[in-house]
């Protein structure tokens, strides 16, 4: 390890702070950096990324801390001077879009902008010279530079030409025309002669096909205005052209498909965290992954598009049928970008997601089946038989307990199919899930899905009883929980004994939102439930409105009872459970009259939600006669706060004709091409949304 950072001792770090409190230790990892050993650099760089530079943040420690890495980055010495130049790109950028003082958590400010941009802007010809220096790792992490703190456009410019000229590699050759598009979107003087030359390069014949779709992508970021009809076109030809990159992961040697007699297992399990854990942060290794060159490149494209969704879907048509099989690949995760941010027809692209449910290609199928997974039932239709066609291929290649097979690929394709194919309700699943809940293989992703065939609950609650015997409750994401909500989607009565002792347990070791869970378990089954009735009904008067809501709740869907739910839901109103209480009283509709002098008062709360709710169930307890006065209620609410959007046209198509003044906001909703709601809504929200607005529309013509 190098021990020149001159200076390094003489910074008073303590008087600084990073994500997590006092800078002291940012010395350590600037220091091993320059380890020869990579693992004690893997780890100082995450620390340093982990707390100095938390999420892009840049702290007074952040700043302090540049004429080190610049000192490290310059040494000949230092291992892995590309990853210390990546850091330093990664703070300038943070900092170019940071100008004004920021405060980190612990209250220590910063002026990132004027910290660290001169110093970087002062030291440019060090970014210079390792744009040109031997290692082409250093030059792909310095060339970003002279796009971002260059200020001679005409030198920046002549630069990145040559650097074009030199470079051999696509990964190189396209940062280069990434890099002259920024400095023409940030240098006042460079657009006119780097859009020329990027119309240059997009249209010369002699030139690789990755090279002229560079070119083409970002001078449409340079100037959007000038976007017209034949630059998607163009733009799907040259991606035609391209020449097939590596193949994406494939554990063995041969890159060949799958058998089960691979030798590939899985790693060893880390018994301490809880699988479905460990399945998040796989899943976030995995989409962090870009498996061919141009994937970069064509997420801008997508982005500079933007809003414009029928050529995105061409954009992406071309990416899916692409024979590079990497293109294929990454293209999966942009077609769930775009389905799921965007309204319209995405039926195409769905149907090629399916396309892409290969046997023999177990890596891309896992992914497909996974994005499938993840989209509503009428939205992933057109997709049920090649999914269905899948299962039963790996079932009648691999054996009937293909879901826990020892290829980790195959392993995941195949459960990845079975719980899409399950969510869209089709029993040729259950065979799979079967196997899960017999084996204990896998089984918290089976219970994610088993609630998805109630039809199928015969088979299912058996096997999911005595797993609630033994299971986790000592928190909300364990297996009880999971249990449980797979059990109230079943409705099984047979489950009512379990769940009884399930409840019990909770309130004597004080789990109340396993108790919650239980009880809401209870209330999907209803009447068959009135065995429990002992335990549930002293929770009614619960001091805890969650507990206490989700007991009334199972009251009254056991019982039935309006004269006993509705008073304790009409005190529930004056709760942070009210919206949940509103909600159930409309749903009791006319036996919960007793109820509307309270929700009338309501419909003047200060929260547009609360609001709302209490004007849907007004409308839903005492009918039309209600309709002229919630209109206006729901429509202010609407316009307040946007993800009301749901309850408010779920509503307005009950009004029927006397939604007709609604038509004008309901006409401007459908025109949106983006998807309504907030953080929360998803893309079924969504769906249902469009349904019920059409709906309105038809019923009030």
């Amino acid at each position: 390890m190098i021990n020149d950072l001159e200076g390094l001792d003489r910074v008073d770090w303590s008087s600084m702070g990073h994500a997590y409190g006092s800078a002291d230790e940012v010395p350590l990892w600037l220091r091993q950096m320059a380890s020869s050993d990579p693992d004690v650099r893997e780890e100082a760089f995450s620390s340093f990324y982990g707390s100095a530079h938390h999420q892009g943040d840049v702290y007074s420690c952040t700043a302090a801390s540049v004429p080190f890495l610049l000192a490290l980055a310059g040494d000949p010495q230092v291992p892995d001077r590309a990853a210390v130049l990546r850091l330093l790109l990664s703070i300038g950028r943070a900092a170019l879009d940071r100008d004004g003082v920021y405060y980190s958590p612990s209250g220590h400010a910063s002026t990132p902008y004027a910290d660290v941009v001169p110093q970087l802007r002062e030291r440019i010809e060090d970014f210079v010279r390792h744009a040109a220096d031997p290692d082409p790792r250093v030059r792909q992490a310095a060339v970003p530079a002279l796009g971002l703190f260059l200020d001679d456009a005409e030198r920046a410019f002549a630069l990145l030409r040559e650097r074009l000229a030199a470079e051999s590699g696509t990964a190189e050759r396209l940062l280069v025309v990434e890099t002259a598009a920024t400095l023409a979107q940030r240098v006042a003087a460079a657009p006119g002669p780097v859009t020329a030359w990027l119309t240059a390069l997009a249209t010369d014949p002699a030139l690789d096909a990755d090279i002229r779709l560079a070119a083409l992508v970002h001078r449409a970021a340079c100037t959007p205005e000038a976007i017209d009809a034949g630059l998607v076109p163009t733009a799907t030809g040259l991606l035609q052209r391209l020449a097939p990159a590596p193949d994406p992961e494939a554990p063995r040697a041969d890159r060949g498909p799958c058998t089960c007699a691979d030798t590939a297992t899985e790693p060893a399990p880390d018994h301490g965290t809880p699988p479905q854990i460990a399945a998040v942060f796989a899943d976030l290794d995995r989409h962090g992954r870009v498996h061919a060159p141009t994937t970069e490149l064509l997420t801008t494209f997508h982005r500079v598009l933007d809003a414009r969704v029928p050529e995105r879907t061409a954009l992406l048509t071309a990416q899916l049928r692409s024979p590079d099989r990497a293109t294929r690949y990454d293209a999966i995760a942009m077609a769930w970008d775009l389905i799921s941010s965007w309204r319209g027809d995405h039926t195409g692209l769905v149907l090629l997601l399916a396309d892409c449910l290969l046997p023999d290609d177990p890596y891309t199928a896992a992914e497909a089946a996974d994005t499938l997974g993840k989209l509503p039932a009428v939205l992933a239709e057109p997709a049920r038989e090649a999914l269905a066609t899948l299962v039963e291929a790996h079932r009648t290649t691999h054996g009937p307990n293909v879901w826990a097979a020892r290829h980790p690929l195959l392993r995941r394709a195949h459960q990845q199919a079975v719980t899409a194919l399950a969510g869209l309700g089709d029993e040729r699943a259950l065979p799979s899930l079967l196997t899960a809940l017999d084996t204990g293989t896998d089984a918290w992703r089976a219970l994610q899905a088993v609630g998805h065939l109630p039809q199928c609950a015969g088979e299912l609650t058996p096997r999911l009883i005595p797993r609630l015997a033994d299971a986790d409750c000592s928190w909300p994401w364990g297996s009880g929980t999971a249990l449980m909500a797979a059990l109230n989607r079943l409705g099984d009565p047979a489950a009512v004994p379990a769940l009884t002792t399930a409840l019990t347990t909770a309130l004597g070791q004080e789990q109340w939102h396993t108790a919650g869970a239980a009880l809401h378990a209870l209330a999907s089954i209803g009447p068959g439930a009135a065995s429990a009735l002992e335990p549930v009904r002293p929770l009614t008067d619960a001091e805890d409105p969650d507990l206490r809501f989700a007991a009334v709740q199972a009251l009254w869907h056991i019982e039935r009872d309006p004269a006993d739910a509705v008073p304790r839901l009409t005190a529930l109103l004056d709760t942070t459970k009210n919206h949940d209480a509103a909600d159930l009283l409309g749903r009791i509709g006319g036996p919960a009259a007793a109820a509307l002098p309270r929700l009338r008062q309501l419909t003047e709360a200060a929260h547009p939600w609360t609001r709302a709710l209490a004007a849907t169930a007004i409308h839903a307890i005492a009918g039309p006669t209600e309709a002229e006065a919630v209109l206006p209620v729901l429509l202010a609410a609407w316009d307040e706060n946007d993800s009301t959007a749901d309850l408010v046209v779920a509503c307005l198509q009950r009004l029927g004709p006397a939604a007709a003044p609604a038509l004008p906001r309901i006409h401007a909703e459908l025109a949106r091409t983006r998807r309504s709601g907030d953080l929360f809504s998803t893309v079924a929200d969504d769906e249902a949304l469009q349904g019920a607005a059409r709906a309105v529309i038809d019923q009030t013509a």
